[in-house]
């Protein structure tokens, strides 16, 4: 249990949390969202200890244990895989070592016997004999066999790191675990797993993270980090959503009846809890929602971009044909055709095949060898996964920037795409040179709706944005009438969005209409 009390933060003039008070339970899982910048990793970095609060405090259950998700794969570059995760439980590795310490010496005194004799009370108290087994099988669950044990952390890729790091997290059954990110860098089949595993934890969770699905999956209540502001909801983050859009509809609204307005709302609550079978916690949750009046839920202040892909064209019967498509070090061979109405998911075992296929399809960079034919009609819209050469050094101000690639220059006009990305007032005017990662996705996301293409090539168009942004974007691209080649981490994006799979390794290997969910039971 954490119980947050009258819990402010404050850096320099700036106050990113005030009058905060929460308290987080055990068997529940609480999912923390926000806009990006809005405090989210802080306030878990609070929760933690690891920053002290500029007023209130923050208080854990007598003699519960917390755990933190590492963020800094290099934390751990000397020690082998077994002893890192044997980490996440540090008084017990403290422990440990003081134990071998005393045995190791060749002066071992009376005294010396007697302290060994604590700390092997304590040892066994603490699971100390079962722990390497329970290490070894939590490695194992992630695919790492006794060959890594003994591996120095240095030896190991990124993203065997991230998986260890995560593996440390969990280890030793913490009272307490709090994870930042934890789907990042994780395959598919890993994400799932780690669903499973949470779903099975009986203690207090804690999480930030932009991936949909696994909020969806995993958690029974939402923080909503808003202006200053942390209100908890019950529910997951689709609940969160919905309800909020109903409410601000209803705001819009503002002549209907209250009692019209409650009742609309209490009938969606009681088909979403009728929906909550699918967690762990599904009986206790249809509980606490079937308990919820109009009072008890307050509108998110954050707003939404609008992504709407248009276009004026329509596509004929023939979109692509790519035939024996080679690029040496990429892909060989690749073949295949695009229908009227297909979007299609790109699935690589490196990231690198994809981009490099899509760079290949805007005209970017050209094949070894093979052929590519676009049907006649055919207008394209490119978001490529590295666009920093569409804003490094360039010193346009925004509304100049989308300029280049608008047939009409009036400035009320292009304010309006830019709106659509909640660039307003003199947002505008700042230099193209100077924005965060989110903003220029949001850029090119307007410029994307600009050029208004009927065939969209989009790679990896979730990175850096917010879960509003991420979260409009889908409903964008699930009503988007054209075709679309796309490829993604976000699981909710690529199983709402493709009805088609197509994955590259070396050569096209699994190419089939079916639906994300289906392709990840096939390939297991």
């Amino acid at each position: 249990m954490i119980q947050v009390t009258d819990l402010t933060l404050q850096f320099g003039g700036r106050k990113l949390f005030e009058d905060v008070n929460l308290k987080f339970t055990e068997g529940n899982c609480y999912g923390i969202i926000g806009a990006n910048g809005a405090g989210k990793s802080t306030f878990l970095k609070v929760l933690s200890g690891e920053i002290e609060p500029t007023r209130g405090h923050v208080s854990v259950g007598k003699g519960q244990r917390i755990s933190v998700l590492h963020q800094n794969q290099n934390d751990f570059d000397d020690c082998t895989v077994m002893r890192t995760v044997l980490l996440g439980h540090k008084k017990l590795m403290d422990i440990w070592d003081e134990k071998d310490a005393l045995y190791a010496k060749p002066d071992f005194s009376d005294e010396d016997g007697v302290r060994a004799g604590e700390l092997e009370n304590e040892f066994a108290e603490l699971g100390g004999w079962e722990a390497e087994s329970e290490a070894a099988s939590l490695l194992n669950e992630l695919k790492f066999g006794e060959e890594y044990h003994d591996k120095l952390m240095k030896e190991l890729d990124a993203k065997q790191k991230v998986k260890i790091l995560l593996a440390q997290a969990l280890f030793g059954n913490p009272d307490i675990l709090i994870l930042d990110e934890p789907t990042n860098n994780l395959d598919a089949k890993s994400v799932m797993w780690l669903e499973k595993f949470l779903l099975d934890f009986k203690n207090t969770l804690i999480i930030v993270s932009h991936n949909r699905h696994f909020l969806n999956k995993v958690c029974t209540h939402i923080c909503d980090v808003d202006y200053g502001k942390i209100n908890m909801y019950v529910g997951n983050y689709d609940f969160w959503y919905e309800t909020n859009q109903l409410l601000q509809k209803q705001a819009r609204e503002a002549n209907k009846k209250a009692e019209a307005r409650a009742k609309e709302l209490q009938d969606f609550i009681a088909r979403f809890a009728a929906n909550a079978s699918k967690s762990r916690q599904a009986t206790s949750r249809k509980k606490e929602l079937e308990k919820l009046t109009l009072e008890d839920i307050k509108p998110s202040m954050r707003k939404y971009p609008y992504i709407n892909f248009e276009f004026s064209q329509e596509l004929g019967k023939e979109v692509l044909t790519v035939e024996g498509l080679t690029k040496k070090g990429f892909f060989h061979d690749v073949s295949f055709t695009v229908q009227k109405g297909e979007k299609i998911a790109f699935i690589g075992e490196r990231s690198v095949e994809v981009s490099m296929l899509f760079d290949i399809l805007a005209g970017v960079e050209k094949p070894d060898s093979g052929k590519i034919v676009w049907g006649k009609t055919v207008t394209t819209g490119y978001l490529p996964q590295n666009f920093d050469s569409f804003f490094d050094g360039c010193k346009l101000d925004l509304v100049k920037w989308i300029d280049q690639w608008s047939k009409e220059h009036d400035e009320t006009y292009l304010r309006s795409w830019l709106g659509r990305m909640l660039f307003s007032g003199d947002e505008v005017k700042k230099s193209a040179s100077v924005l965060s990662g989110g903003e220029k996705v949001r850029c090119m996301m307007a410029r994307a709706m600009l050029t208004a293409g009927n065939v969209l090539i989009m790679d990896e168009p979730t990175n850096h944005l917010d879960l509003e942004a991420i979260t409009a974007l889908n409903k964008g691209l699930i009503n988007y009438k054209g075709c679309l080649l796309f490829s993604s981490h976000d699981q909710e994006l690529m199983q709402t969005t493709a009805n088609r799979i197509i994955e590259i390794n070396g050569t096209k290997t699994f190419d089939k209409l079916t639906t994300y969910e289906d392709y990840l039971e096939m390939s297991d």
